[in-house]
C-alpha cells in the first residue's frame, strides 16, 4: 500500500463514468513496504515518469487499453514535453474503501461499493527471470517452473516460459494467491484477461528492454475494469515497478534493497519481524510494531542511485532528457555499492 506518487483529482469518477486526474513522482523512495524512507534521490520521480509514459505510448501503439491520456497538466505525449515530465494524466475509477476486521479483509464490501467501474485489487506479476532477491525463491523449487536444477543457483535463471502470478493490491502486506482468490477478489474481471494482458505487456516491455541492451526480469501490472474491459492502470515499466539488469548488474530498486540488507541487516530484520507479529496478532498495519526506523542513504550512494535512474531512463527511451553519465559508467558505479 505504500506509494511515492501523489495523487491528484481534477474530476471524480463516477459509478457511470471514469473520471480525469495525474500522477506526481515524487523523489521519495520506498523498501521493503516502508513507505517513504527519511531522504530523496534526487529527480527520480522524473525519470520514473518518463519511463513511464514512454511505455503507456508503445502499449496503445500495440493496441493495449490503459487509463493513460498523456505528460503534464496539458495532457500532452510525451514527445511534445519541453522537458522529462514529473505528471502522468491518467482516467480514474472508483476505489472503493478495503475493510479490516477480525483479522480478514472485506473484498465482497469493496465490490458491493465498486459496481462496474472499479480499480481492481490485485498486482498481476510477470517473471522473465528468477533474479536474486526475487520472492520466487522462497515460494517454490526449481522444478516448479521447468528448471533443470535440484536448488537455486547464486545468480539470475532464465525461466523457460514466463511466469504469471498474482497478489494482493490494498493489504498492509503483500500475499501472493492462488488462481481461486484471486478470481475471487478479481470481482467481475476475468482473471484470464488479466493473465492476457500481463503477457502482453510483458512482451512489449521486454522487446525495448532488448532493443536498448537491457535485460527485463520482472515486473507487474495493476488494472482497472471499465464498462466490461480490462484496463492498464497505475505505471508500468519503470525501474520501480520492474526489474531490469545492464551488463549483469541489477538497474532497479532491487539496488537500494540489497544496499540495505548489507548496511543495515538490523532494520531489515526488524521488518520481517514486525510483519510476523502483525500476522499473529491479527492487525493489519505492522509498521508501529517495529522498534528500529531505516538509516538514511550516505550521500554516494544517493549520488550513485540517482545517476542509475536518470542514466537509465535516457538509456531505454533513447533520448537525452537528463544531465547523466552514459549508462555504462553509471552502472558500474552501482555495481561498487
Amino acid at each position: 500500500m505504500t506509494s511515492v506518487k501523489e495523487f491528484r483529482v481534477e474530476h471524480e469518477p463516477t459509478a457511470a463514468a471514469t473520471g480525469r486526474g495525474r500522477f506526481a513522482f515524487t523523489d521519495d523512495y520506498s523498501v521493503f513496504d516502508w513507505g517513504a524512507m527519511p531522504d530523496r534521490i534526487p529527480e527520480k520521480g522524473r525519470s520514473l515518469c518518463t519511463m513511464g509514459a514512454f511505455n503507456f505510448e508503445r502499449l496503445e501503439a500495440a493496441g493495449v487499453p490503459t487509463h493513460y491520456r498523456g505528460v503534464g497538466p496539458d495532457a500532452v505525449p510525451l514527445d511534445d514535453a519541453e522537458a522529462a515530465p514529473r505528471e502522468l494524466a491518467i482516467e480514474l475509477v472508483q476505489v472503493p474503501d478495503l475493510p479490516f476486521s477480525a483479522g480478514a479483509y472485506d473484498y465482497d464490501a469493496y465490490h458491493g461499493a465498486a459496481g462496474t467501474n472499479y480499480l481492481i485489487p490485485l498486482e498481476i506479476v510477470f517473471r522473465n527471470t528468477v533474479p536474486v532477491g526475487s520472492s520466487l525463491r522462497t515460494r517454490g523449487e526449481p522444478s516448479n517452473y521447468g528448471l533443470d536444477h535440484d536448488s537455486w543457483p547464486d545468480g539470475p535463471v532464465d525461466l523457460p516460459e514466463p511466469v504469471v502470478e498474482f497478489s494482493t493490491k490494498y493489504e498492509e502486506q503483500d500475499r501472493y494467491l492462488d488462481r481461486s482468490e484471486a478470481e475471487r477478489i478479481a470481482g467481475a474481471a476475468d482473471v484470464d484477461a488479466l493473465d492476457d494482458l500481463a503477457r502482453e505487456v510483458n512482451r512489449v516491455v521486454t522487446d525495448r528492454a532488448a532493443e536498448t541492451g537491457f535485460v527485463h526480469e520482472d515486473g507487474k501490472i495493476e488494472c482497472c475494469y471499465v464498462d466490461g474491459e480490462v484496463r492498464v492502470a497505475d505505471v508500468v515499466g519503470t525501474f520501480d515497478e520492474n526489474r531490469f539488469a545492464y551488463a549483469g548488474q541489477e538497474v532497479s530498486k532491487e539496488v537500494v534493497r540489497q544496499y540495505y540488507k548489507r548496511a543495515h541487516p538490523e532494520w531489515v530484520e526488524a521488518v520481517g519481524e514486525a510483519k510476523a507479529a502483525a500476522d499473529r496478532q491479527g492487525v493489519a498495519d505492522w509498521r508501529p510494531l517495529c522498534d528500529v526506523a531505516p538509516n538514511p542513504l550516505p550521500e554516494s550512494v544517493i549520488t550513485a542511485v540517482a545517476d542509475m535512474y536518470a542514466a537509465g531512463a535516457n538509456a531505454y527511451t533513447g533520448s537525452a532528457w537528463f544531465d547523466a553519465p552514459d549508462i555504462g559508467d553509471a552502472v558500474d558505479a552501482v555495481r561498487n555499492l
